[in-house]
């Protein structure tokens, strides 16, 4: 359906579609006289297809406003932010979009709602300082968003962040623990994962985020780790009670992203996990009051108790230290961290 030059079409698409009525606009031509063409949207009635014609032609609006995606105004918005703030700043922002922001990227912005940020939260499995970041993220984004008409409501005011936790008394595995874990790896799946975490001093978002391609068996290292910069893509040595455990996953799934995948052959979120499996093998275990982070904390006890070289312990747990530098890891750094984590 044709409406006057200038205005847009309306056209009715084939086959059994829930809204047939597509609304477009000449954009533009081509160097051969051709229509570039913008589309409006999609109808289930030519009735309300004339309506948002009209409504449009009435008081036209950037199409783009209408399909931009969460990507995209990420990157308009730090294109212009990133200008004006410190490199801390930057890095702040760019590990909670690139981290934790992912299920959000491809959906358009004006879509976004607070269940979709609360989830992003909730799945981030992160301390409060993370969650506040990421956050104070989906504030500015949102404000971005408000002064530039993409959305009306700002959605991000809602999301709750919960209370700073006060000091958590950690609880390391003792030795006859870590005994019954390994003798139950081959009764309980996912079982050898606790004893990688105790292993590697890996943070649980840290170890569902580490990825194939960053895992080299032979070399005796992966990559991995985030959430500070001296945590982010470190070198994580493989203790040789626990190489068998990865490389287990590593020929399972080297034809996946992640080394730990869950039985659809999709990435864990820290809540699925905790839920689904932690629980599960604390409670089969019948240990009582062990947090997935104590592995990290019984992983620092085992170091420090093996009198392990203590930069080599904070190289390896990612903490910031005025002794480090720098991130560059030579093939003697490698060597040490290697020969460190072997006397746990």
């Amino acid at each position: 359906m044709k409406m006057a030059n200038g205005t847009g079409s309306i056209i009715k698409l084939k086959g059994n579609r829930r809204r047939p009525y597509q609304v477009r606009l000449t954009k533009g031509f081509t160097d051969e006289g051709k229509q570039i063409f913008m589309y409006l949207g999609y109808y289930e009635t030519q009735q309300k297809a004339m309506i948002a014609l009209s409504e449009y032609n009435s008081s036209p609006y950037d199409i783009t406003r209408e399909t931009i995606t969460f990507e995209r105004v990420y990157q308009l918005w730090s294109k212009e932010h990133f200008k004006k703030v410190s490199d801390s700043s930057i890095e702040r922002y760019s590990n909670a979009y690139r981290k934790y922001c992912k299920p959000l990227y491809k959906m358009r912005f004006k879509d976004i709602r607070l269940s979709h940020l609360q989830g992003v939260i909730d799945d981030s499995g992160m301390a409060h300082p993370t969650r506040a970041s990421i956050k104070t993220l989906f504030n500015v984004l949102f404000a971005y968003a408000m002064k530039n008409d993409i959305v009306e409501k700002n959605y991000s005011q809602y999301v709750d962040v919960g209370q700073r936790e006060g000091k958590i008394n950690r609880k390391p595995f003792t030795q006859e623990e870590i005994q019954k874990i390994f003798n139950n790896v081959d009764k309980i799946d996912y079982m050898d994962t606790i004893l990688i975490m105790i292993y590697t001093g890996l943070r649980v978002g840290e170890l569902l985020d580490l990825k194939i391609k960053n895992i080299h068996l032979d070399e005796r290292y992966m990559i991995g780790g985030f959430k500070t910069e001296a945590g982010t893509n470190r070198i994580i040595p493989i203790n040789k009670k626990i190489e068998p455990f990865i490389r287990k996953y590593y020929e399972q799934n080297k034809d996946k992203e992640y080394l730990i995948i869950n039985s659809l052959g999709r990435p864990f979120t820290y809540s699925n996990y905790r839920r689904e499996k932690w629980d599960n093998m604390m409670e089969k275990l019948e240990f009582e009051g062990h947090r997935p982070h104590d592995c990290r904390h019984t992983f620092a006890t085992l170091m420090d108790n093996a009198n392990a070289n203590k930069l080599s312990i904070k190289r390896i747990m990612g903490h910031a230290s005025p002794d480090i530098t720098d991130k560059v890891y030579t093939h003697k750094t490698i060597e040490d961290l290697i020969e460190a984590i072997d006397l746990i």
